[in-house]
């Protein structure tokens, strides 16, 4: 018998009839923001326009929406829920701190704790300091890579998308991707100039590449699981690979860990897989939800950051203790036994029903899975880089997003991103997603 927290699929559909009050929402809002929103993945352009749903509230793993419908959350924030929403404990954390005071513009002891704890799950950021989101970390990231190394060139990947400086919005995945822009208006070329581009999980080309420019390349940038091209692991080898070419031509190896850190692994990616970055970039989990990002690595890197070095880099919401607060209750919470555990087996759960699901129905498809994040892509495999993930069916998965929306469950709104699950994604909820889940791809097949 299905849990009453769950959404009922003998419900009426929630269709966009049903949608009244976010229709005005967002109609509303497309005169104040561009498209009506304030990212471009929200507006549903890229699963064929219409209304978005407008949340109202969020509790465990469900969203409510501004005209009462509940739906299972798969984007949780883009990742950070990873505990559910409003966990209790994140929560009263934040009250507390937010009773002394909601932003000081100087140190307090949250930064040292949390720098403590992050530092002893992922001992390669040696040294760190807080920003306030993933873009500006990898921002500062690469700032200080050039300014550690004297050399101006950065290798980036195909389909990895590291947030909206300029230099990076090339062959970025993500909302770029799902908007088919290649790269965005407003980048002078000049700075894009010394930005090299690779496929995803193409250790040969890495090789060629650097054997003609490694001397010049500051900086390697990876998204180690990428997450905006939808969730594609690296392949055998090929994270030891670019860490044995770094090493050998001196650029620095840089893990972007917004997405997986404290996500794949209680370590990050980097402990998954067994390889030492020299700067990791964190954010989403970090904060608990709340906007704080990290850049770190081995202390003489990060010596190179003022006031100790030449590297410029400030924010006045750095360390902001509210983030701070909610982001020490996330990773202490996420210290319990079996945590990792738990989040893999249910993801784990949903992915292999799915996959039974598609084959039963004779829809092509490639599952992919790494801890708590998973792609569902319509076309047969192998998924291994962003060519191949342009090449499924977008049409197909369109149509199965907006058939699992309307029976109450909210996947990421593009082909192109990742989903997420939370611990509050019990067995019990995933057997409601793969009920859903059923009754949706028939529904795309039939309007094929």
């Amino acid at each position: 018998m299905p849990s009453p927290l769950l959404p009922q699929l003998q419900h009426p559909l929630h269709g966009e009839a049903q949608r009244p009050q976010s229709q005005a929402v967002f109609e509303a809002a497309q005169a104040l923001f561009p498209g009506g929103v304030n990212s471009p993945v929200r507006a549903f352009r890229s699963v064929g326009g219409g209304t978005p749903v407008v949340v109202r509230s969020a509790q465990g793993a469900f969203l409510q929406d501004v005209d009462g419908h509940r739906y299972v959350d798969y984007v949780l924030s883009w990742g950070p829920a990873i505990l559910g929403h409003a966990y209790p404990a994140v929560v009263q954390a934040v009250q507390q701190a937010a009773t002394q005071g909601l932003s000081f513009g100087c140190p307090s002891p949250y930064e040292n704790e949390l720098a403590l704890l992050v530092k002893t799950l992922m001992p390669s950021m040696e040294m760190m300091r807080f920003v306030s989101s993933g873009t500006e970390a990898v921002m500062s990231a690469l700032r200080l890579a050039r300014a550690f190394t004297g050399r101006q060139k950065l290798l980036k990947f195909e389909g990895c998308y590291h947030g909206h400086t300029d230099a990076l919005l090339v062959k970025a995945g993500s909302g770029v991707a799902s908007l088919g822009l290649p790269d965005s208006a407003g980048v002078a070329p000049s700075t894009v100039a010394n930005t090299l581009t690779l496929p995803f999980n193409d250790l040969a080309a890495a090789e060629a590449l650097f054997a003609q420019e490694g001397e010049q390349l500051a900086a390697v940038l990876i998204e180690p699981v990428a997450g905006n091209m939808g969730c594609v692991p690296p392949a055998a080898g090929y994270l030891q690979g670019l860490r044995r070419l770094c090493t050998q031509y001196g650029a620095l190896l840089v893990f972007d860990e917004v997405m997986t850190g404290f996500r794949v692994h209680a370590g990050g990616a980097q402990a998954l897989y067994g390889i030492t970055p020299d700067i990791t970039t964190l954010g989403k989990i970090l904060g608990g939800g709340l906007p704080v990002g990290a850049y770190g690595g081995r202390a003489d890197v990060m010596q190179m950051v003022a006031p100790l070095g030449p590297m410029y880099q400030a924010g006045t919401l750095s360390g902001n203790p509210l983030g701070m607060a909610a982001g020490l209750a996330t990773l202490q919470a996420l210290q319990a036994p079996t945590t990792y555990e738990t989040l893999t087996a249910n993801t784990q759960r949903l992915t292999q029903g799915l996959a039974a699901l598609c084959a039963t129905h004779g829809v092509p498809h490639t599952l992919t899975q790494v801890g708590g994040m998973f792609s569902l892509f319509f076309g047969e495999g192998p998924i291994t880089n962003f060519a191949q993930v342009a090449a499924t069916d977008k049409a197909f998965f369109n149509r199965y997003f907006w058939a699992m929306l309307q029976r109450g469950v909210y996947l990421a709104p593009s082909a192109f991103e990742a989903c997420f699950t939370s611990l509050c994604h019990t067995a019990e909820v995933v057997d409601y997603t793969l009920e859903a889940a059923e009754a949706s791809l028939k529904t795309a097949l039939e309007a094929a």
